[in-house]
């Protein structure tokens, strides 16, 4: 998901180019106080265009004086999905989804249709992930933001990330127990670095997220490359599921490929990521 400051025409314009499954109108951090308001219909009107990318707009934060007109202004025929930052409690967002959920009955949108994605980044949201995550919303996933996270807790982001795994690891655990898809990881703000935003996304990966958030367009195709399964990941699983179909026809559950040992949990995670990939071509991100 790439990030455009919603008051920029220039980059507004090109974010709808750069290959990335959903593009973020920002009204939030990269909007001056005293642009948010007008820039309010700009973003909606930016999303009534063709387009291949999904449409997100981030509105500002629930316990400022801009999120209300913020909501009444985006939720509009055009928006895929709102981006909720700094998100601290169930209540938070269940108090938003009541009010997008109304402005959709008003305006004649489906109810639900509007995707709500919360950002976690304090103490206090990862604190209550359990809550937020579990609150019986329309909220599918959610994502984890570094840099408000490590100024709330007084940490250093560092380029190894090592502060972050606590935040990412109890993500991913409480995103699983409470049936939601796998969240999104934090931006990368070393924009120069290329490698460590590949390290990054390697990292995410690895931990267990579906996919990065973006500030800068050479990340896009960086992120889409970690996050796809490539031409020997397809092989491979394709190898597994094979050989352990033909092995549990004849009776057994568990082999060895290539001094590999395959069970249950192995061949389940090449399946996903053959259906990750099918997912994948018929969306035409590939």
């Amino acid at each position: 998901m790439m990030f455009a400051p919603g008051n920029h025409p220039r980059k507004v314009e090109k974010v709808f180019t750069l290959g990335a499954d959903a593009v973020i109108l920002d009204l939030e951090d990269a909007v001056a106080v005293d642009e948010k308001i007008a820039t309010r219909e700009v973003v909606v009107e930016a999303l009534q265009a063709p387009r291949k990318s999904l449409g997100y707009i981030r509105v500002n934060a629930f316990d400022t004086s801009f999120c209300f007109g913020d909501l009444h202004a985006v939720v509009r025929p055009g928006v895929d999905g709102i981006i909720l930052p700094k998100v601290e409690s169930s209540d938070m967002l269940l108090t938003v989804e009541w009010v997008v959920a109304n402005l959709e009955k008003e305006r004649g949108l489906p109810v639900g249709g509007i995707d709500i994605l919360p950002i976690i980044e304090t103490g206090l949201g990862i604190t209550a992930l359990e809550d937020i995550a579990s609150a019986g919303t329309r909220v599918e996933r959610l994502c984890f933001g570094a840099g408000d996270y490590t100024l709330d807790v007084n940490s250093a982001w560092s380029r190894d990330e090592h502060e972050l795994a606590y935040a990412r690891g109890r993500m991913i655990n409480v995103c699983r127990a409470a049936g939601l898809e796998a969240p999104l990881d934090t931006v990368w703000i070393e924009i120069k670095d290329d490698e460590g935003f590949k390290t990054s996304c390697e990292l995410a990966f690895r931990l267990g997220f579906q996919g990065k958030l973006c500030i800068y367009p050479t990340q896009v195709p960086t992120a889409n490359a970690v996050f796809t399964p490539s031409a020997a990941d397809i092989e491979r699983a394709e190898i597994i599921v094979k050989a352990f179909n033909e092995a549990e026809k004849a009776g057994s559950a568990s082999i060895q490929i290539d001094g590999y040992f395959v069970d249950y949990p192995i061949v389940e995670k090449a399946r996903r990521t053959l259906e990750l990939m099918e997912r994948i071509k018929q969306s035409g991100s590939s």
